[in-house]
């Protein structure tokens, strides 16, 4: 019934800092949408952002979300990437298990404390 994530929507306390701060140390692709509202894409898929209140029917708070975002780059170069951009790394490398199979992973909170994880498999899923 369900083949793949659509969009995610996270709760911010600035949107235009949270588009940045995706833009550059995720290196994902802002975007606008719909009567002006923001987001960041990456492949298929995209976050969104909203403020507090901005939707009725979604009663998340700020930094609620936590997600997994998958890397092709050597857990080696995210983990130095995020070290020029001056990101806390929260724990590690580990090895977690993903959807797909084994991976390594660090985490660390983005500007409204979400927890964000990215991880790298060990060896490429076919459907990756």
């Amino acid at each position: 019934m369900i083949c793949h994530f659509d969009h995610i929507v996270l709760t911010v306390a600035d949107i235009e800092k949270a588009v940045s701060f995706y833009e550059t140390v995720l290196k994902m692709e802002a975007i606008t949408f719909g009567d002006g509202r923001r987001a960041v894409k990456f492949g298929n898929q995209k976050i969104n952002f909203q403020l507090l209140g901005d939707e009725l029917r979604n009663h998340a708070l700020e930094g609620s979300g936590d997600l997994c975002l998958i890397s092709k780059w050597a857990i080696e170069d995210v983990i130095a990437h995020f070290k020029e951009q001056d990101i806390r790394i929260l724990e590690g490398p580990v090895e977690k298990m993903g959807a797909q199979g084994p991976m390594q992973s660090v985490y660390f909170n983005d500007l409204d404390n979400n927890l964000v994880e990215v991880g790298v498999y060990q060896e490429l899923p076919i459907n990756y």
